[in-house]
């Protein structure tokens, strides 16, 4: 018998518009039948959540379910669910009065999310069908009319009212037809001897049985009966009750007893003795869960038993004699099974929503998850909780559907993927759990800005360093990944400032590396301030700041100058000594002056080799020319002397400057030479006039220089200045003096010789480092202190 299917028009209906259960989720209800054509609508989720369509799909609406196949979509233009995939009830929901399909509505931005429920009404596309095609029976005709036979039952896949209703027999004298209905899905026939037969005159009977469902129009399918008549016992079996009942438990053991069944006969001998055997109907065969023992009537376990497959059975069993024309009954028998707790709850996520942007808010939706359980009962109750302390909750939406959502706040910096266990326990005793990990994925935000390695940077350049080079390279670090973490760099004037800081330095924005646009002069310029600016690539982009300081280190390019009145190399400078001078006697006193720093413009001073006697001798710090000796006869009475004057740097610049030094006969011999200014004893020489000029003037250009210090150390703001020790002044056994501070130092010298005296000034501009400072002294040594590597030189008179 083939099956049909029936193509109708479709309906649908609104069922209900469920409560809310919390803020993020609501429910809908639809039904509609089986087998629609693809597209056909099935309610308008738009209207009924009452969202408008340009809302729809601004919050992009999706439809997500645990099925493999997409049995539903829809149109975000229109708001309609529609069908996405053929639906075949008996193969979605087999063997179940009702059928539904519970779908989800996620929308975004806020995320919520709204449960579908659409209810897959039954159509009338099968038609009942019987097991097996034909059915032999063999009826004595010594049988009384009232005799009843049991008939196969025919099988339907539909529910309902489309499922078998009723069966008819085809018209015959012999035979009526007794249909019994157990249940709302429980229809049986019996064949009933309504005629006695006669077997000389009609030794066989054909019948046709007609099993309808209740469709409109109705499906049927039909079964061929052939009886035999044939002379056989007058007396049947009889079961102690005709329905017997019996419960139980899943897991049962193998040759576990069941019940005992039992039936008695009237007749003796072979045509009493009974045997017991199943009876198959349809196409359920209780041999292969069951043995019945066809002498005894035991029934034992024989397969598995689970409940979770069927929670019941219903067995016919018959009782036959072993007569030459056998006779039977049958009973039925009710099995109900005991479910027990055997089976752990399942988690199925049914849409993961990762990665988790780092700056989500509490609340922001992850996962979406199903819990179910095979079992019944408090079997099946099912509490699901997040197991360890993670920043994700669990949230209810419905009966075993959660949310997984964020629970605290994310770092990627921290924590970039987290494995978040979920387990869930049924009330079974003993209680059974499963867990599930779902893996989350963070990405990253830009929530870190760029961090200079040093807040302040110290940068020592050479003087005269060629243009175009590196000179630094600035390093930022930045937690956060990719364009979060591309950083770009730029330099800042710090206002007010000499001279723009694009004019003398640029920056590679991509490596960092500042590189100079000019060759720095340390005469000109020693410190040079600015800040550079470090921004992502961020959105928004984040960014910092550094302050760098360039202090120009100073390089020996200047040679040491003579001062007045003695002139450079390239002329004769001539001076008189008595010939009575004694030894120590004072010739004359070199002054030099050099444009440097430090070691750079610390000067010395040598006398070249003499000819003749080595009668002279020159301190070299002071410059003072003297003589070593009296004179005798055999001196020279005009000796040419080269002084050099050498600065410390490396390599050593040199200049030079000659004097002929004559001997007299008397003092008054030389003081012609100072005819300009007569000599009064009550006034000062030109010589005394200067030096106390000088003497003034370096001393107050001192003492401003000193308040200055004070008044910049008391409000400078550039923190990498301003954290040095407070100035300290010394004084030496000499007669010199020395002020210092942590980032300038100065020493002032005195000769001892109180008419030719000078004052040695070495400051320190710079942060300190590791160096010496050369503190002059009265006399010819200096000595070495600790001070930075570069010095400036002042020298007054």
């Amino acid at each position: 018998m083939y099956m049909r299917r029936q193509n109708g028009y479709s309906w649908i209906h609104l069922v209900a518009l469920l409560c809310l259960c919390e803020r993020s989720a609501s429910q809908l209800s639809y039904s509609i039948s089986e087998e629609v054509n693809k597209g056909t609508v099935v309610g308008n989720i738009a209207k009924d959540l009452n969202i408008n369509l340009q809302e729809l799909q601004i919050r992009d609406l999706r439809i997500v379910s645990s099925f493999s196949k997409t049995y539903f979509d829809v149109n975000l233009g229109t708001g309609n669910l529609f069908v996405g995939e053929r639906i075949d009830r008996e193969e979605l929901c087999p063997h179940v009065v009702k059928c539904s399909v519970k779908i989800q509505a996620a929308l975004k931005n806020p995320m919520n999310v709204h449960r579908i429920e659409v209810n897959i009404l039954d159509i009338n596309d099968n038609s009942p069908s019987f097991f097996e095609q034909s059915l032999s029976m063999d009826i004595s005709e010594s049988l009384s009319p009232g005799e009843r036979y049991l008939l196969p039952v025919a099988v339907d896949a539909d529910i309902g009212s489309n499922s078998v209703k009723t069966y008819k027999l085809s018209p015959n004298e012999h035979f009526s037809l007794d249909v019994q209905t157990g249940g709302e899905h429980d229809v049986s026939a019996e064949l009933v001897l309504q005629k006695a037969l006669d077997r000389e005159k009609q030794p066989q009977i054909k019948l046709i049985l007609t099993a309808l469902d209740g469709g409109k129009p109705p499906r049927s399918g039909t079964l061929q009966i052939t009886v035999n008549v044939i002379d056989a016992n007058d007396n049947t079996p009889v079961f102690s009750k005709s329905l017997y009942k019996v419960r139980v438990e899943e897991n049962a053991p193998l040759r576990t007893l069941v019940i005992k069944v039992n039936a008695t006969d009237l007749d003796e001998g072979p045509n009493g003795k009974i045997l017991y055997s199943f009876i198959k109907r349809g196409n359920i065969d209780p041999s292969d869960m069951f043995d019945l023992n066809p002498e005894t009537g035991e029934m034992t376990v024989k397969g598995q038993i689970d409940f979770e497959d069927t929670p019941a059975y219903e067995v016919r069993v018959q009782a036959k004699d072993q007569g030459a024309s056998p006779r039977s009954a049958h009973a039925k028998l009710l099995i109900e099974i005991i479910d027990v707790n055997d089976n752990a709850p399942e988690i199925s996520v049914t849409s993961l929503m990762t990665p988790v942007k780092e700056d989500a808010e509490i609340g922001t939706i992850v996962a979406f998850m199903t819990v179910s359980d095979k079992d019944g009962g408090t079997n099946d109750v099912t509490p699901c909780n997040v197991v360890g302390s993670v920043p994700f909750k669990l949230k209810s939406n419905y009966k075993n559907d959660y949310s997984l959502v964020v629970d605290g706040p994310l770092d990627r910096e921290n924590i970039s993927i987290y494995n978040v266990t979920i387990k869930a326990t049924d009330e079974g005793s003993p209680p059974l759990s499963s867990i599930r990990i779902i893996t989350v994925e963070v990405s990253d935000a830009n929530d870190n800005a760029p961090h200079f390695i040093e807040p302040v940077i110290n940068v020592y350049v050479k003087e005269n360093s060629p243009t175009r080079s590196v000179i630094f390279k600035i390093n930022t670090v930045d937690p956060d990944l990719d364009s979060n973490a591309k950083v770009s760099y730029a330099l800042l004037d710090i206002s007010p400032q000499k001279i723009p800081i694009s004019s003398v330095l640029n920056i590679n924005s991509e490596t960092g590396e500042i590189i100079s646009l000019q060759s720095f002069n340390f005469e000109e310029l020693k410190t040079l301030q600015f800040k550079v600016q470090a921004t992502d690539s961020g959105v928004p982009p984040l960014r910092s700041n550094a302050t760098v300081n360039i202090l120009v280190l100073d390089e020996n390019d200047n040679i040491p100058t003579i001062l007045a009145p003695y002139s450079e190399h390239g002329s004769v400078n001539s001076e008189n000594v008595p010939y009575s001078a004694e030894a120590g006697y004072f010739v004359a006193k070199i002054r030099a002056v050099d444009a440097d720093s430090g070691y750079n413009a610390l000067l010395s001073y040598h006398l070249s080799e003499p000819k003749g006697n080595n009668l002279f001798r020159i301190g070299t710090s002071t410059g003072e020319i003297r003589t070593k000796r009296r004179m005798s006869d055999n001196d020279l009475k005009t000796h040419s002397l080269v002084v050099l004057v050498s600065d410390n740097g490396e390599p050593s610049l040199t200049a030079t400057v000659s004097i002929d030094v004559v001997v007299v006969e008397n003092t008054a011999d030389i003081q012609t030479q100072f005819r300009h200014v007569p000599i009064k004893e009550d006034s000062f020489s030109d010589l005394n006039l200067y030096l106390l000029i000088a003497i003034v003037s370096v001393s107050a250009i001192f003492l401003i220089s000193l308040v200055s210090l004070i008044a910049v150390r008391c409000h400078r703001t550039d923190g990498s200045f301003s954290r040095y020790s407070a100035p300290m002044i010394t004084t030496h056994p000499d007669g010199s003096w020395s002020y210092s501070k942590s980032t300038q130092q100065y020493d002032v010298c005195f000769s001892s010789d109180t008419l030719k005296s000078d004052m040695v000034v070495f400051p320190a501009p710079f942060p300190p480092v590791d160096g010496e400072l050369i503190s002059i002294n009265g006399g010819d040594t200096y000595t070495r202190t600790q001070t930075l590597p570069n010095k400036e030189k002042v020298r007054g008179f």
